[in-house]
């Protein structure tokens, strides 16, 4: 799927996105906040740019890659 070893950090963001939490705000390398509050721009670039979360306005959503990552990440 990906050269990056998914973190707890990337389990717990992928969640939050999947919850309907998250927001991406920005261009090509967009900030996530969850709950109004920043995430780690490094973890963010790894989920945005390994085409795991998207934007739907400003909504951050997964996709169908990270909606299977976050489910073999929960397994």
């Amino acid at each position: 799927m990906s050269d990056v070893d998914y973190t707890s950090r990337h389990k717990a963001m992928l969640k939050a996105v999947a919850q309907g939490r998250g927001q991406l705000v920005g261009g090509l390398r967009p900030n996530l906040a969850v709950d109004g509050l920043w995430c780690d721009f490094t973890a963010t670039n790894d989920l945005v740019l390994g085409g795991l979360v998207r934007s739907a306005g400003s909504t951050a959503v997964l996709t169908t890659t990270g909606a299977a990552v976050l489910h073999q990440l929960t397994a």
